[in-house]
């Protein structure tokens, strides 16, 4: 045996996990050489001290008894940082400088829409039927085109959708997107653990249990595959961020880069107003000064119907994971370990018991353990937070047709109809019940399509502008 690989298992052992090393000797080459990969990754101090509840647990009712509405830029509203236009050029000029790049949060799959394939593969397009993965990288290729350079796009998958999301870039020509400007990387795992016990599961005799560590792993990521020191190297600056669900993102939005820039922030965050008290949607608060993001399941009913003197929510901005990010703030974090806190979530596990048999749970018996990037935005000095229009940013795929709301129709009414909109203020006329999509590449938003279109005219039937 192999002294490295004997160093692992002794660990194990020590750890009090004598199962994972348990049928070793009896395993293939190639099994033993990937299980001892997992057994590496593994932070047996880590997990005991998270199972061991090291880690304080978060009082949300106190924190959210002082969480107030965070200093935001609002709609339509002035502000003392700077006018629209005052920061729209300051991150046309950023972009331009090839200081911005791009960060696609696509570790999904599409379980919750019937659809057992990376959600970035899913097609969305109301009239192209178009992919997300395509609706983005589009997206991306307009802002390149218009600002005369190349943005690259950091692509975070997970072990579930890795292998398929390189397939279908490599099959689909990388969606246009030059070799050097799309980079796939895999973000961490944690192993699944017995709620009782605090023992690893093993999904297999040749496997661990795992699950990944969250969108909140890719600080980690990032620094471990040196993709922070490369990017630096380019002269990348700043990092858009955005989740592959919703395609009304507009990547690399000057605007809300310029307002990050101008404030000298070390994360932004794009946030819309709440439908209503108990929206399913982050909370974006204020808590002593700090900016922080308490989850719905975790906000009390009491502080979400808190209201204010005009009758409003009083906490009313929700997160819709858009956010922009300092590189350097981002290395530091790196540097620190990438310690953000990790959140547990009891889940039912299937797993091999040390008899052998497979156990499918009916009742949950496992804890996952997940980090979240925007709890970053309490560990920074300087944030800021800006408003958006939903209309214009938000229309998440989550649900399969039936659910109340992100259904895949939901989404493709709310992309068609912000595309009737771009037209109709470039004077064309549509008519009634008629789709409409236009392709970001062709045109990026309603002035670049007032530019294309020179005679006013009705569609009659579903179009795609390409």
């Amino acid at each position: 045996m192999h002294e490295a690989t004997e160093k692992w298992m002794s660990l194990a052992v020590e750890a009090g996990h004598p199962h994972l090393v348990k049928h070793w000797s009896g395993l293939p080459l190639k099994d033993q050489q990937r299980f001892s990969d997992q057994i590496k990754s593994i932070d047996f101090r880590e997990l005991a001290d998270l199972f061991g509840g090291s880690e304080q647990a978060v009082d949300w009712v106190d924190l959210s008894e002082n969480a107030e509405p965070p200093s935001a830029i609002r709609l339509n509203e002035s502000n003392p940082i700077c006018s629209q236009m005052e920061a729209r050029e300051c991150g046309e000029q950023a972009i331009r400088d090839g200081k911005i790049g791009m960060i696609l949060v696509a570790g999904g799959q599409g379980t919750r829409l019937g659809f057992d394939l990376p959600k970035g593969m899913f097609r969305i397009g109301p009239v192209s039927n178009r992919s997300l993965f395509a609706m983005h990288v589009d997206s991306l290729r307009g802002a390149s085109r218009r600002y005369a350079t190349s943005i690259p796009l950091y692509l975070m998958t997970s072990p579930a959708t890795d292998s398929h999301t390189r397939e279908y870039f490599e099959k689909h020509d990388r969606l246009g997107l030059k070799p050097e400007d799309l980079n796939i990387f895999c973000q961490g795992t944690m192993p699944a653990i017995d709620a009782s016990s605090g023992k690893i599961l093993m999904e297999s005799h040749t496997s661990i249990a795992l699950s990944p560590d969250g969108h909140g792993g890719i600080v980690s990521a990032l620094d471990k595959r040196g993709i922070l020191k490369s990017a630096s190297e380019r002269g990348i600056e700043h990092f858009f961020y955005a989740q592959v669900d919703n395609p009304l993102v507009r990547a690399c939005d000057p605007l809300l880069i310029g307002y990050h820039l101008l404030a000298k922030s070390q994360m932004t965050t794009q946030v819309v107003k709440k439908r209503f008290a108990t929206e399913k949607v982050g909370n974006v608060v204020s808590i002593d000064g700090r900016t922080h993001i308490i989850e719905y399941s975790d906000l009390p009913e009491p502080a979400a119907n808190r209201i204010q003197s005009d009758g409003s929510l009083r906490l009313w901005a929700g997160n819709i994971a858009v956010h922009v990010l300092d590189l350097s703030f981002m290395a530091s974090a790196a540097k620190n370990g990438g310690r953000l806190p990790f959140h547990r979530a009891l889940k039912s596990v299937p797993f091999l018991s040390e008899r052998g048999e497979m156990i499918k749970p009916s009742i949950p018996n496992a804890i996952k353990y997940e980090r979240f990037v925007f709890d970053l935005l309490p560990l920074a000095d300087r944030t800021i937070v800006v408003e958006a229009d939903a209309a214009d940013v938000f229309a998440p795929v989550k649900n399969a047709e039936g659910a109340a709301t992100d259904t895949p129709s939901a989404t493709r009414n709310a992309i068609s109809a912000q595309h009737l909109r771009w037209l109709e203020q470039a004077g064309l006329e549509v008519s009634p019940n008629v789709k409409v999509e236009i392709n970001p590449n062709w045109a990026l938003d309603a002035d670049e399509l007032k530019m294309k279109i020179h005679k006013p005219s009705r569609i009659l039937v579903d179009t795609y502008f390409a």
